[in-house]
């Protein structure tokens, strides 16, 4: 098994010597669930003088629930400024993922600026390769934002790591707490992801008004790949699909937003 390194700050500080005054790392949570709201985390930090970083940090997925829970506090006390923002699921049925990952990033930095952090200079690191964000935060601040991409920032990067457990976490005990409002589909333990008790509560309950009813399909007929190895439910019951072998993009398969445009 491959040893799992540290993040570093090494792209934050490259940043700033290239000029950034902050680092914005920025990270989505509850893409590929099947309920719940798609999350969107950002953790801001000075690339001059960012102090350390919580020990233990990683992105969240590598981390177990009870750790991530332990971190994300240390991860926004060590942070200048932290903020989730949310994207419905009924948003997510009516917008498309991909448009609600640039909504909930946009909201997220509202709340930054509610706080009265000044984001100008800032350079925004968004993990992946692809900018969902930037034609959203048009509507948030006056003067354009650099939005950097990075593959596997929330591993490598410390801000971006940060942004993932805080997210991740503010997402998790909202499940909790729907899961106590809706009893029945068990997001206690799965989060909205599709776990085998997940798929078992829908066929005995239905859809509640809290699922994204565009993907129950399309993400039942991936589950069911499943016992060939396609896709695997981790501890925390998060849908996790072999992409590449499916052939497919599964993000193409959650909504076609062309058609929505």
């Amino acid at each position: 098994m491959t040893p799992v390194k540290d993040p570093t700050l090494r792209h934050e500080r490259a940043l700033g010597r290239q000029g950034a005054r902050l680092i914005i790392g920025v990270d989505e949570v509850g893409r590929g669930a099947l309920a719940g709201p798609v999350a969107v985390g950002m953790c801001v930090i000075d690339p001059v003088r960012p102090g350390k970083f919580p020990a233990g940090l990683r992105d969240s997925k590598l981390l177990a629930e009870a750790r991530r829970e332990q971190l994300a506090p240390l991860a926004s006390a060590w942070a200048r400024a932290s903020a989730v923002g949310l994207a419905s699921a009924a948003e997510v049925d009516e917008l498309g993922i991909i448009f609600c990952l640039g909504l909930a990033g946009a909201r997220a930095l509202s709340t930054l600026l509610a706080a009265g952090v000044d984001v100008e200079g800032a350079v925004l690191v968004l993990d992946g390769n692809h900018d969902y964000l930037s034609r959203h935060l048009v509507s948030v601040v006056p003067n354009p934002l650099t939005v950097t991409t990075k593959i596997k920032a929330d591993r490598d990067c410390a801000s971006v790591a940060a942004a993932s457990v805080v997210a991740k976490v503010h997402r998790d005990r909202l499940m909790i707490a729907l899961d106590a409002e809706v009893p029945g589909y068990s997001w206690a333990s799965n989060k909205g992801y599709g776990s085998s008790a997940h798929f078992e509560a829908l066929e005995l309950l239905g859809p509640s008004d809290h699922h994204r009813r565009t993907w129950l399909k399309s993400e039942r007929a991936l589950f069911e790949l499943g016992a060939d190895g396609e896709v695997e439910v981790d501890a925390q019951g998060e849908l996790e699909a072999d992409e590449a072998a499916l052939g497919v993009d599964v993000a193409e398969l959650e909504v076609d937003e062309a058609a929505r445009a």
